[in-house]
């Protein structure tokens, strides 16, 4: 009897040590966080505990998240003074639960607006006096709401057009080149202490990069707080080029602004034709060719999605001390953006984390490459 108990002793101690050793086994945001903020994009399945598996992986790897989706413009205002606030609450409440820093997402975007933004009672775009009280109305109510709360905004999301031109948004359209001076404007008086930042995909193209610059040099200039920019990274197997990747971070460093990697995945599937940068209106018909690994990556594809990543890594290492924030949009494979978009029902593989919420190989690569230094932040 004393060996049968001698033997059951000794395997709930070894049960007992192997799970404290799986509890230490570092995280992501164990590694990075003396260097920047590493976050995830949630969604509302997560937000409301439908997804356990995936909030695990979140309060374990990142110290940072975002709303995917519930705190945009249609969602939070989707009627004319009526605000739908219950998710956005969540996000928030969870993100102060488990001590991470919120990030909003978005206040001023032409997509995903309730029409009602963009229309008089005739149907017709406002006039401009119109257009700047609601905007002022709508971001002086929403940042006030999570005033102290939310670490830092994306003020202006997507206001230029890959040649570097401004985007004809209803924005653009109703007030002139000025909205975005206007947004971010707003957005400190609500919450002064808030961090603000301009947002926007295809980063590396020369004419939208030289058009970001000078947004940051006129927005200083007018004496507005802008402290990162975001470049969205919704990056492929053969795009962006790297050089060009580079350079942007290179002259947003020089510009005076943090930057924020601020929507970071990696599409795995072959594009069409026509398809470029994230505009989220593209929209193509279903096609077996575009939807090629259904049944996994082969070993060939799971080897280029690690050499992209630590690709990035790499990048986000050697300018580390200019980063703020390296945010990933999603959480795991089975829950991305990217399996319905640009085609609906898509397997898609762009994530640090698969389908039954493992982590992926590259996570340790890029978890040893930032160990391997012994430096700490330099705020």
């Amino acid at each position: 009897m004393m060996k049968r108990t001698i033997s059951i002793t000794i395997i709930l101690l070894l049960a007992i040590y192997s799970t404290a050793g799986a509890r230490q086994k570092p995280g992501l945001k164990d590694a990075l966080e003396k260097y920047f903020l590493v976050g995830c994009a949630m969604n509302t399945e997560q937000i409301n505990g439908n997804d356990e598996k995936s909030v695990e992986l979140a309060k374990t790897n990142f110290n940072s998240i975002v709303a995917e989706n519930c705190m945009k413009p249609e969602n939070i205002e989707p009627e004319e003074g009526k605000y739908n606030w219950t998710d956005a609450d969540k996000l928030v409440n969870f993100g102060h639960n488990n001590n991470m820093k919120v990030i909003g997402h978005v206040l001023v975007w032409h997509s995903q607006t309730a029409p009602w933004m963009f229309q008089n009672k005739y149907g017709e775009l406002p006039n401009r006096e119109e257009m700047i009280k609601r905007m002022h109305d709508y971001i002086f109510t929403v940042v006030s709401r999570y005033k102290g709360r939310v670490y830092g905004w994306d003020v202006a999301n997507e206001c230029f057009l890959d040649d570097g031109n401004f985007r004809e948004s209803p924005w653009y359209r109703a007030i002139g080149p000025e909205f975005i001076k206007l947004a971010f404007q707003f957005a400190h008086e609500a919450d002064p202490d808030a961090e603000l930042y301009y947002n926007d995909y295809s980063m590396s193209n020369p004419g939208k990069r030289a058009a970001v610059i000078k947004l940051i040099k006129d927005l200083k200039a007018s004496g507005c707080r802008i402290d990162a920019v975001g470049m969205q990274s919704h990056n492929g197997t053969d795009y962006p080029d790297l050089k060009e990747y580079e350079e942007t971070m290179k002259a947003l460093i020089g510009a005076g602004v943090k930057i924020n990697i601020s929507e970071l995945d990696v599409n795995m599937l072959p594009n069409p034709e026509s398809f470029s940068g994230a505009d989220i209106n593209q929209k193509y018909a279903g096609d077996p060719k575009m939807n090629p690994y259904i049944n996994g990556l082969p070993k060939q594809a799971e080897q280029l999605f690690k050499e992209r990543y630590m690709s990035f890594f790499r990048l986000y290492y050697k300018y580390k001390e200019h980063i703020a924030r390296v945010c990933t949009w999603g959480i795991t494979d089975n829950s991305s953006w990217l399996n319905d978009w640009p085609i609906k029902g898509r397997t898609n593989y762009p994530l640090l984390f698969d389908r039954k919420y493992k982590a992926k190989p590259v996570v340790e690569d890029i978890i040893k490459l930032f160990e391997s230094s012994g430096e700490t932040r330099k705020d």
